[in-house]
């Protein structure tokens, strides 16, 4: 593991938007704390974990949704 790819808790507390960009680019960083490693973060693999998309709510326009188009919705994507 390169060393880069270790970083203490500190730099993970004050940069976290930077590690979540680079997890997000498929890295792996382990976290430490006084040199003992704590956790690592990993990209998540949707399928693997087994995430399904409920509701997307990110075509909904700036006046908001009605209820009843977000039924239509759901009954469109659960049958």
């Amino acid at each position: 593991m390169a060393a880069k790819n270790i970083i203490g808790l500190k730099e993970l507390r004050e940069n976290t938007e930077t590690y979540i960009k680079r997890v997000n680019r498929g890295e792996s960083i382990t976290v430490v704390r006084r040199s003992t490693p704590l956790f690592r973060l990993t990209p998540v693999d949707a399928e693997e974990v087994g995430w399904e998309t409920v509701a997307d709510f990110t075509t909904i326009d700036d006046r908001g949704v009605s209820a009843r188009d977000i039924l239509a919705s759901l009954r469109k994507m659960h049958g």
